[in-house]
């Protein structure tokens, strides 16, 4: 990404930003993942971040819940088909500010060949320049989906009756950007 008159780009400092989720696991605990590989940008008009547009994607392939056997069961056709749906991706179609450093990021987002709109809440945690010139921006991003309704379907029921995976999926995203 460039910049040009009063557009201003910036890329994703993937050596300061993590991208997590969180899923119930028999509905009394709760199991947390996480992407390690990932890219995306934000453009804004000018310096503000208010009506930013964003894109964002993930490697599928690059998910870590701390265990190789769940990894594997996540990358397969049970979940996120990674072979045939290698990406996760993010478009915005909103970015609205809410509160001094507080916006409402609505978006496209694709996950399996499914593409659902999303509402998610972005809080910018200030912008700084570091100590070699650059300037950077964080952000925590929160939101939550189901991820029934983009084909994740696979469930296993305990001898109980109990849902061994709970449907509704947080996502959490501290992202640091980097101006170009």
């Amino acid at each position: 990404m460039e910049t040009t008159a009063n557009k201003v780009t910036w890329s994703i400092d993937p050596a300061h930003s993590e991208v997590q989720f969180k899923v119930k696991h028999l509905v009394i605990s709760t199991v947390t993942g996480q992407f390690t590989s990932f890219s995306g940008g934000l453009e804004t008009n000018g310096e503000g971040f208010d009506n930013a547009k964003a894109v964002f994607e993930v490697d599928i392939d690059s998910i870590s819940t701390n265990n190789n056997d769940r990894d594997n069961h996540l990358k397969s056709a049970d979940f996120f088909d990674a072979e045939n749906h290698p990406k996760l991706i993010f478009v915005s179609t909103g970015f609205k500010k809410t509160g001094d450093d507080t916006y409402e990021v609505t978006g496209d987002i694709t996950i399996r060949g499914n593409t659902k709109p999303i509402v998610l809440k972005a809080e910018h945690g200030g912008t700084m320049v570091d100590p070699y010139g650059n300037t950077k921006a964080g952000f925590e991003i929160t939101g939550k989906l189901n991820r029934k309704e983009f084909g994740l379907e696979w469930n296993g029921v305990t001898e109980a009756g109990g849902i061994v995976v709970g449907d509704e999926v947080k996502l959490l995203l501290n992202l640091q950007f980097a101006r170009n």
